[in-house]
């Protein structure tokens, strides 16, 4: 047998060695591991999505609230120290509306309706209302600056108290430039309860 043959004959051996132990090792190989299924989902759970970004709202976007639709008429942009938050007025008629919008780390959301008719003044821990008792939450100064159609000036400064009642309901004071102490009772609003509409996207009426 020449060199040739049996060289090739090693060749092939040798092939046939290393098929073999592919084979082997590809056996031995553990199976991956099925995707761990995803937990069950409460479909009816509160996921709390919405259209659009409450944080991004201005003047000219739409809110819808419910059945209501509405537009943002102008805005203030208010800081204290290094809290921000907005409040954005609703065209509504005979009265004065507004969304407050704050993230605190969350986002809070409140809808505010303007009580001119309240003789009241936040000069204690606690006040009556209507058979209510709201207690005091938080007080401060802040600056703010305004944008579009809000009755005030471009930029000056406001003093506030908050009043919070045991059932959740709310009641806010503001008094804007050294002004009068202005009243409106709010609710609370979820970030599921509107869909904002900026104002490119804006349906029509």
């Amino acid at each position: 047998m020449n060199t040739t043959v049996i060289l090739f004959l090693l060749v092939a051996v040798l092939a046939i060695v290393v098929a073999a132990l592919l084979v082997v090792l590809l056996r031995k190989r553990p199976a991956a591991a099925p995707a761990a299924p995803e937990p069950p989902r409460d479909p009816f759970a509160d996921i709390g999505e919405t259209g659009g970004d409450p944080l991004s709202l201005r003047a000219g976007d739409m809110l819808e609230y419910g059945a209501e639709q509405a537009w943002i008429r102008g805005s203030l942009r208010l800081s204290e120290g290094g809290a921000v938050w907005a409040e954005h007025f609703i065209e509504v008629e005979g009265g004065r509306r507004w969304l407050s919008v704050e993230e605190d780390p969350d986002l809070q959301m409140a809808l505010w309706t303007g009580r001119p008719d309240l003789e009241l003044t936040p000069h204690g821990r606690t006040v009556e209302l209507e058979g209510t008792t709201y207690r005091l939450t938080e007080r401060g100064s802040a600056s703010y600056r305004s944008e579009g159609t809000t009755g005030l000036r471009a930029q000056g400064g406001m003093d506030y108290a908050d009043y919070e009642a045991a059932d959740g309901s709310l009641l806010s004071f503001e008094r804007f430039d050294h002004g009068r102490w202005e009243a409106a009772t709010g609710t609370v609003v979820n970030r599921g309860d509107i869909t904002v509409y900026p104002s490119t996207d804006a349906p029509e009426a």
